[in-house]
């Protein structure tokens, strides 16, 4: 039963009605018990990631019945364990991946959503991998195969997911340009091991952003786009494409859907490949576990390493909704308890 805040160490976020921000009201429950497929987990930390902005929107193709407590990448302690959960067991650290629960201080997880995690990874860095770093990965080495000595534009290039795309094209041996909205994100994007930079505020028209491009990449054409932004210079990225060249659609940050013009990808011999990283956890576990296996033994060995923009605590979400929402966010924000 939901009730007005208390005094109780059980509180999470209820989006009661999908208007924005000020739809979310922090909420005191009764302890919640771990269905037969599902554990309950002592929230440590939660990072956002823009679907769950979109989400309290209503603009979100998963639409939770009301009301729902969004965040949908957390990590802390397994606190209790259904009956049958053979997996996992209580006091084991795991970072969990749902569409909803995050923003708390506990929620139920079904087992297979969960993670454990490596003993050199904190709480907040566990919140800020799964999505991110899953969704690049899956990306750029699965959907494009990319290959060492490829060419990868990488747009949108500052924020949690493009950061990542940027550790993971490099550490496969690829040459990458991360274009952003301005000189300060491109800056980062270099000190993470970009080779070359375009700031699309500038090179702002398509015909502009496809000189700076070719410039770029040494007059050749691009292997691999990974594109989270969608929008206006989606097209002038898809004609820059090199012969079998890939474009990855991984969403619309930009809020527009770009219509492509299929004779493009005809002349090219080019495609155009969706990035949908939480149906691939579901459809194909074996692959994701594996998947995140090696994303954990490269953290380990200090390849990748998540950008945490800023922390703050719990009770902080609207205002981290507002800052996600400024897009000056570079890397993720995480919520602590």
């Amino acid at each position: 039963m939901m009730t007005e805040l208390k005094d109780t160490s059980v509180n999470a976020w209820f989006c009661e009605a999908p208007v924005g921000v000020e739809g979310v009201a922090w909420k005191a429950l009764d302890l919640p018990a771990p269905a037969s497929d599902q554990v309950r987990v002592k929230v440590d930390a939660a990072s956002l990631n823009f679907p769950d902005l979109l989400m309290v929107q209503n603009k979100y193709q998963i639409k939770p019945p009301l009301p729902f407590v969004p965040g949908a990448e957390y990590a802390g302690v397994v606190e209790a364990v259904g009956s049958g959960v053979t997996g996992l067991k209580q006091g084991q650290r795991v970072a969990c991946l749902g569409s909803t629960g995050g923003f708390a201080t506990h929620a139920l997880a079904l087992a297979r959503d969960c993670l454990v995690l490596p003993d050199g990874m904190g709480s907040a860095d566990a919140a800020a991998f799964v999505i991110t770093y899953g969704t690049a990965w899956h990306g750029l080495m699965d959907r494009a195969q990319l290959a060492p000595g490829e060419t990868v534009l990488v747009i949108g290039a500052a924020g949690g997911v493009g950061t990542a795309a940027i550790q993971i094209a490099k550490a496969a041996g690829a040459y990458v340009i991360a274009a952003t909205s301005s000189d300060e994100k491109n800056q980062l994007c270099l000190s993470l091991g970009a080779d070359a930079v375009i700031n699309y505020a500038v090179e702002s028209t398509p015909e502009q952003f496809r000189a700076a491009i070719k410039q770029c990449a040494g007059g050749k054409g691009i292997d691999v786009v990974f594109d989270p932004v969608g929008g206006a210079l989606a097209e002038a990225a898809v004609r820059s494409l090199a012969w079998r060249g890939r474009f990855l659609v991984v969403g619309f940050a930009a809020g527009a859907i770009p219509s492509i013009p299929l004779n493009v990808l005809l002349l090219k011999g080019a495609s155009i490949v969706g990035v949908y990283s939480g149906d691939f956890a579901k459809r194909e576990p074996t692959a994701n576990a594996e998947m995140m296996a090696t994303l954990f033994e490269w953290f380990e060995a200090g390849k990748v390493d998540p950008l945490i923009y800023r922390t703050l605590p719990m009770q902080e979400l609207k205002a981290a909704f507002v800052l996600m929402g400024s897009r000056e966010v570079k890397g993720k924000i995480v919520l602590m308890n």
